[in-house]
């Protein structure tokens, strides 16, 4: 008793002792628990969480598959939301078993999707603690699903974006762990996973990409096919952009570089590996005629605009109203085919009147609504949409952008007063350009000198010479900027500003970016972005609907509104009997413009509006099968094709037919200040020594052609000069080829009209030239050097 007593007497003074000492501690000290009370709450927190993980393994069932395997088609329709352009989205996919894939696609796809598969039981919480912290610590969205959740999530769930989906993924994906083997999760995700192209299934993907079963694929494909698997419609060689294109070679290279440190290649052999390129695409069932094309913009737009992503889309059973107008979709249509596929003769002419493809689109400037494209013939033939591809340059219509730079740039010109569109230039061909980061002295048409003129009338006769100094004096960067915010994107090739050519078009924007830059124009300044989608829903079993929120369209300010219209109103006299688009004079309306053309004649251009629409049109060759730009030169019996021909007369025939029927509506323009003086058409221009300066200045030079003082229809032919060949890589040593400028003015009675030659024409003097360009490859995989033009008969 004695014993006990002493040993409870003890414990009560230690007791007593460690309350003494609490009580001796400052108060905020007192304040903090005893490390006693710590883990003791530690511990049932522990517990508590580990009981209910417990609980929810048990009480989460793994679900049956989901609905995805009777997946609804998706359903597209003109803007009155009631006439179909076509139906997509049925579900093509073939199962294939662990043993029909070959093991070096397995591996790839380990290496690309989760390199611990082998070794987690289902989910990695590393991988997800450290995507986790990526994305809080600004590096970007990260998934840090494993291959069994995204199954889990492909197969059994949804595409859902929500913290309940996300926690079922989990319970389920330990679950299915413990229940299939490692192959058997591997299969099924390689089933349900989508590749892009339409394509569900890794045996689907196989035939859409490389043509073949895919026990047939080489390791090279496999790891193509398995970087597929991140963004499909991104990273498709075949339809990206330049800027997509290295992406996804870059997730090539990233999967077979994780694959040697998973040890399943070798160093050796992975350095022999090159990149497989995949097939072209093949079309989709019922997307022939211009369906298919519609059907891309849309897609593109949805997509872009993050409104939904692509494996949702993709599941089907949505129907989209798009902004296409039936009526304009059709005038486009027939314009391409009145203007230029009935005066081609690949027959007659194999060498020169195939591959002739254009690019074309159409938007309301109030609006940014997308009424009508031109992406191809028939999408069933040519699985190309030619409206969104950024490989071509437009040349001379990008001087409105440096024209509008120089406006709003605050700098002045060589004479240190601000620039203005009654400023003047030196308009000598192959007048070196000064204070440019690079050495550039561009020709003009037909090497023609014409002398002092004002960039109002440069730009109706595209004098190369004035606007590659212009946009030097504006400033290449702020020209880059203005072009961005008018709405050409800021990753398209030729945007450099380190190179001194950026400012005759060496960017290569589709048809559609130029259209909305364009619209920005005749909308005094306010800029869209081009959209093709007013409605989404989807309908579920059971009657409830599925409505995303649409993006709200709300313009933003390019450039002010009094630079804007000064360029408009200069572009007014590229649409006259003096400029180079006269033939769009045909349309009997307000009109606004310009022509472009590049170097080797590889593309021409017409970006032109009214006050209600505007339209651009590209002209381009390519061969089919190695993608090479071919010259234009040739086209119908003409040697050379400018944007003022073909591209113009297309452009015409669309308007005319489109607002046939419609109130004529005049241009309402506020032009800034000293920026709508009348101008007075140069005369005869000579060339004359000077010292060159950094604005507006003038520079000797031998004698030259000078610009004529008597009408286009009455002055002989100009001799071509040779071809100039110029590196097609934009480095500040090696600027991009120059683009061609525009001829000089032609009336409208010079233009080519429908009768037009049936043989190839021979180089003899006539009174109606068509415009030639200079040589020059051009950007990508062109042949090369042009033929030196030559001049065609009187058509």
């Amino acid at each position: 008793m004695t014993l006990r007593a002493d040993h409870r007497t003890r414990r009560q003074a230690k007791r007593a002792a460690r309350r003494e000492a609490r009580r001796a501690k400052p108060f905020w000290r007192r304040l903090l628990p005893t490390w006693r009370v710590t883990l003791g709450a530690l511990t049932v927190v522990l517990l508590a969480a580990v009981g209910s993980f417990a609980v929810l393994y048990l009480i989460v069932p793994v679900p049956d598959a989901n609905a995805h395997a009777v997946a609804q088609n998706n359903i597209y329709l003109y803007a009155d939301g009631a006439t179909e352009i076509a139906r997509t989205g049925a579900v093509n996919r073939t199962d294939v078993t662990i043993t029909q894939i070959p093991p070096d696609t397995q591996h790839a796809v380990v290496s690309a999707e989760d390199r611990t598969f082998y070794q987690n039981r289902g989910i990695d919480l590393k991988g997800m603690v450290r995507a986790g912290w990526n994305t809080l610590t600004g590096k970007g969205m990260q998934g840090g699903s494993t291959i069994t959740q995204q199954y889990v999530k492909n197969y059994y769930l949804t595409q859902d974006q929500t913290i309940e989906r996300k926690g079922r993924e989990l319970f389920i994906a330990l679950k299915v762990d413990q229940q299939r083997s490692k192959n058997e999760i591997l299969t099924g995700y390689l089933n349900s996973s989508y590749f892009g192209r339409n394509a569900y299934g890794i045996q689907s993907a196989a035939h859409a990409y490389y043509g073949v079963d895919v026990s047939q694929l080489t390791l090279p494909q496999g790891a193509y096919l398995a970087a597929l698997l991140q963004a499909p419609s991104i990273y498709d060689v075949k339809t990206a952009t330049p800027a997509n294109r290295e992406k996804a070679v870059a997730r090539w290279n990233y999967t077979l570089d994780g694959m040697v440190q998973l040890g399943f290649l070798t160093t050796a052999d992975r350095a022999a590996i090159t990149f497989p390129e995949p097939v072209d695409p093949q079309p989709a069932t019922g997307l022939g005629g211009q369906a298919g094309y519609l059907v891309g913009v849309a897609d593109d737009y949805l997509l872009s605009a993050g409104i939904i992503d692509t494996a949702t889309l993709k599941a089907g059973g949505w129907r989209i109203t798009t902004t296409f107008d039936k009526d304009k979709q059709d005038a486009f249509t027939h314009a391409v085919q009145q203007e230029l596929t009935d005066e081609l003769d690949p027959a007659k002419r194999p060498t020169t009147d195939t591959d002739v493809r254009v690019a074309g689109a159409s938007v309301e400037p109030a609006t940014g609504r997308v009424v009508a494209v031109y992406g191809g013939p028939d999408y069933a033939r040519q699985p190309y949409n030619d409206a969104l591809r950024q490989d071509n340059q437009i040349g001379s219509t990008f001087k409105p952008i440096d024209l509008a730079a120089g406006l709003n740039s605050g700098r002045s010109s060589g004479d240190g007063r601000p620039i203005t569109t009654e400023t003047r230039y030196d308009g000598a061909s192959e007048r070196p350009v000064t204070g440019g980061p690079t050495p550039y002295a561009p020709p003009n048409e037909d090497d023609i000198d014409y002398g002092d003129i004002t960039l109002r009338h440069a730009m109706a006769k595209s004098v190369n010479s004035v606007y590659a100094q212009e946009g030097v004096d504006a400033g290449l960067a702020h020209v880059r900027e203005t072009a961005i915010r008018l709405g050409i994107p800021d990753n398209v090739p030729g945007m450099d500003p380190a190179n001194t050519s950026m400012t005759l078009g060496t960017a290569t924007p589709s048809a559609l970016n130029l259209a909305g830059a364009y619209a920005a124009f005749a909308n005094h300044g306010q800029a869209y972005t081009p959209w093709s989608v007013t409605k989404l829903e989807r309908v579920h079993t059971g009657g409830a609907i599925d409505v995303p929120k649409m993006p709200e369209h709300v313009p933003t300010t390019a450039i002010d509104r009094g630079t804007a219209d000064a360029v408009t109103d200069v572009l007014r006299d590229v649409v006259s009997p003096r400029g180079t688009g006269a033939a769009a004079l045909d349309l009997g309306r307000p009109a606004a413009g310009k022509t472009g053309t590049t170097d080797s004649n590889l593309s021409a251009w017409f970006a032109g509006f009214t006050p209600e629409l505007t339209t651009t049109v590209g002209l381009f060759r390519e061969n089919p099968k190695t993608h090479a730009k071919e010259p234009l030169s040739g086209t119908a019996g003409y040697t050379r094709i400018n944007g003022g021909t073909f591209p113009t007369e297309i452009w015409t025939a669309y308007m005319a037919d489109v607002l046939e029927g419609t109130a004529v509506q005049n241009f309402d323009l506020q032009p800034s200040r000293g920026n709508n003086e009348p101008t007075t058409p140069a005369t005869t221009a000579t060339t004359a020594p000077a010292t060159p300066s950094p604005g507006a200045s003038t520079t000797s030079a031998p004698p030259r052609t000078t610009a004529p003082t008597t009408p286009a229809h009455e002055r002989p032919t100009p001799s071509s000069r040779p071809s100039e060949t110029r590196p097609a890589d934009p480095t500040p040593e090696a600027p991009l080829p120059t683009p061609t400028p525009e001829p000089p003015a032609v009336t409208p009675t010079s233009r080519p009209t429908s009768a037009r030659p049936t043989t190839a024409p021979t180089p003899t003097p006539v009174p109606t030239p068509i415009p030639s360009v200079t040589g020059g490859p051009g950007p990508g995989p062109g042949p090369g050097p042009g033929p030196a033009a030559a001049t065609p008969p009187t058509p």
